[in-house]
């Protein structure tokens, strides 16, 4: 699962280079070319959403997201343990149901072949895709957190008992 993770990170961060090369030559067309641009805000946007949902599963494995730990760090280990997984079996539901809704979204767009209001007119399907698996990989994600906690394999919230003292 950490492979996967890491994977989607290293998409995500090529979907944002991309996204900063098409931002200047859509800048470099409109204003040193005086050219119009038809596609390149819509394809960055698209582009940007999709990196933010695909490297979820990497700022989750790398532990890259806010986090206020102040209770976790005053409480004993095993309060921590269940605060963390309550907390990661939460989060696991949400992630299944965006992911799931998500998915009905996609396949609606599939299906109906759902176009973009704009000039450039893309299918909808695309970029819509994004959603179920950005979150369906996030809700593995969590799933191998949960198992790692569980285990023992890793600490609530990395916080261990001789961190603490």
């Amino acid at each position: 699962m950490a492979w996967l993770s890491r994977f989607c990170g290293v998409i995500a961060a090529i979907m944002i280079l991309v996204s900063v090369l098409v931002v200047c030559q859509m800048v470099f067309l409109r204003y040193v070319m005086e050219v119009s641009v038809i596609w390149q805000t819509e394809f960055v946007t698209y582009l940007l959403i999709a990196s933010t949902l695909l490297g979820s599963p990497y700022v989750l494995l790398t532990r890259g997201h806010v986090n206020v730990d102040l209770l976790p760090m005053y409480i004993k280990h095993r309060a921590r343990l269940v605060l963390a997984l309550t907390a990661s079996l939460l989060s696991l539901v949400f992630c299944l149901v965006v992911a799931w809704t998500g998915y009905q979204l996609w396949y609606e767009a599939y299906d109906n072949g759902w176009l973009s209001d704009t000039v450039w007119a893309p299918r909808l399907w695309i970029p819509y895709l994004a959603m179920p698996i950005g979150f369906g990989i996030l809700s593995l994600q969590y799933i191998a957190d949960i198992l790692s906690l569980v285990t023992g394999r890793d600490m609530p919230f990395g916080i261990s008992a001789e961190h603490l003292e």
